[in-house]
């Protein structure tokens, strides 16, 4: 047998092999279109290595009926209403993110009270919005970590020294316990999610800016000499490597220091293992861990390590893709929705931020709606995948209140009609559609169909790939009200009788999209 997976021919087996003796129904490949597959394709194996094993098929069936969920960022950024996270701190924005400003950021860990912040109360919101699962940034790029990490970071930039930015020796977790606030949010959010029966996926950064002993990775503000070499990665189609890119985003505040030691590129390992330990050791079961960035090329072989050592830990979390290639379970889409149906049976999540950016947005203008959450959760389920909205809250631990409103509106619309999103499936081949405004999921057992209507279909809804079971009832899932249906044999179409009495039904508030069951 070929190394890593192989298709096996027998028509009674229709199952992807490993070298470990196990079975799967996914055959664990990205999309060869997947830009993140693309940056790493070139120094991360296709094939992983015999002793890994990916989550089971169980968890990726649990992780494909879940469809809806919402994406957290706080962190530091969120006191400065920044938007874009932490990515401003590279200097890359209007105006300039200065050295004096990355080394203010880095002290408003000292003022970080946010006493608003109620776990439970987020889970009561995201429960009543319809979501079945949260990720939460646990750590995002800059090196700030929102739980209760053990490990220290021993040496940091110093952006304003005399001279110009130096390494300077530290020894701090850098971590929300050292905040005013000293709460583990991230223990409080899981412990309230297992309440509320919402699942946990864990975000967390490759990259770290604070910590230098994580130069030159993931576009770190401390470059280094090396930095083309050991950051080499580069997608076919793209024009800048690595480094290249890193030097576009910096730009002026580019920072050359040296090559990182031996030792501290041993630390650097050790500290991200300790920390990916302690989030899959101490919070009880995790779902998911939402990896970002990447490592590169030097130091692939002892990452590969650490997803070896993670696995013993938990054996079914949900690895997301980035920086990791084949060795992860799934993958997001950011900021889109596929047009079509992916080239892939790798299971994935599409990421979207409600207003400006992931983290919180003041600008009440720039929040899309609840017609646009459920158009394109609708179009994402339709496509195989799920749907993961990004909001973020305010320094007090507040979301906006156009935000609630907007998801709470979501929430009201799947309380009628998640029937039809929730534990569905794709349909066969290109059935996922008819034209643009219809899209369809099917039931896990194949017996129903939901036909939905992103817009009022008129008088009659006529469609050609759908075939009623005879004597069957279908049901407006809006208003829980069978509609009269005919079925032509000689054309093959399905004509649903869709009157403004029965748009008539449905709460005004939950008319901005129209699900209809049909048995089949």
């Amino acid at each position: 047998m070929a190394k890593g997976l192989s298709f096996l021919a027998q028509e009674e087996q229709p199952f992807y092999a490993s070298l470990s003796g196990k079975f799967s129904r996914y055959s664990h490949r990205l999309p060869k279109t997947d830009q993140n597959y693309k940056r790493s394709k070139n120094y991360i194996e296709d094939d992983p290595i015999p002793e890994y094993s990916w989550a089971s098929d169980e968890a990726y069936e649990a992780f494909q009926d879940m469809k809806y969920g919402v994406r957290i960022h706080w962190g530091l950024y969120s006191i400065l209403e920044m938007g874009g996270e932490s990515w401003p701190f590279l200097g890359n924005r209007e105006p300039a993110f200065d050295f004096q400003k990355r080394q203010e950021y880095q002290e408003l860990y000292k003022t970080w009270n946010p006493k608003g912040f109620d776990a439970n109360e987020w889970m009561e919101f995201f429960k009543e919005s319809g979501m079945k699962m949260f990720a939460f940034t646990t750590k995002h790029h800059e090196g700030f970590s929102m739980y209760d990490t053990k490990t220290r970071v021993k040496r940091r930039p110093n952006w304003t020294a005399p001279g110009g930015p130096k390494i300077e020796e530290c020894d701090t977790t850098y971590s929300i316990m050292d905040t005013p606030f000293k709460r583990d949010v991230v223990k409080e959010l899981c412990d309230a999610a297992r309440e509320h029966d919402i699942k946990i996926d864990l975000y967390y950064s490759h990259s770290d800016w604070y910590d230098a002993d994580f130069r030159p990775y993931g576009y770190h503000p401390l470059q280094i000499p090396a930095s083309e070499e050991w950051c080499k990665a580069k997608a076919d189609d793209e024009e800048f490597t690595e480094f290249e890119r890193s030097k576009q985003r910096q730009k002026a505040f580019l920072t050359i220091v040296p090559n990182p030691t031996p030792e501290e590129e041993a630390a650097m390992i050790a500290r991200h293992r300790a920390q990916l330990t302690e989030l899959l050791s101490n919070y009880g079961k995790v779902d998911m861990v939402c990896l970002d960035i990447w490592l590169g090329p030097r130091v692939w072989p002892q990452l590969r390590k650490t997803l070896l050592e993670l696995r013993k830990i938990q054996p079914n979390v949900m690895f997301r893709a980035r920086g990791i290639g084949n060795y992860g379970d799934y993958y997001t889409p950011e900021g889109f929705v596929p047009g079509n149906k992916e080239n892939s049976d790798s299971p994935w999540f599409v990421i979207y931020p409600l207003a400006g950016s992931f983290s919180y947005d003041p600008s009440s203008k720039k929040y899309k709606g609840a017609k646009w959450v459920v158009k394109n959760l609708i179009d994402s389920a339709s496509k195989g995948g799920n749907f993961m909205v990004g909001i973020g809250p305010d320094g007090n631990g507040k979301f906006s209140p156009t935000a609630i409103k907007q998801l709470k509106e979501v929430g009201a619309w799947l309380k009628k009609n998640g029937e039809g999103i929730y534990a569905t499936r794709a349909r066969e081949g290109e059935q996922w559609k008819e034209g643009d405004n219809i899209r369809f999921t099917r039931s896990k057992d194949q017996k129903t169909i939901y036909v939905h209507c992103l817009d009022w279909p008129g008088d009659q809804l006529v469609l050609k790939t759908v075939q009623p079971k005879a004597g069957s009832k279908i049901t407006c899932l809006g208003n829980q009200k069978t509609v009269n249906w005919d079925y032509n044999n000689s054309t093959k179409e399905l004509t649903i009788y869709t009157s403004a009495k029965v748009k008539a039904g449905i709460p005004k508030k939950e008319q901005i999209a129209y699900s209809f069951a049909v048995q089949v």
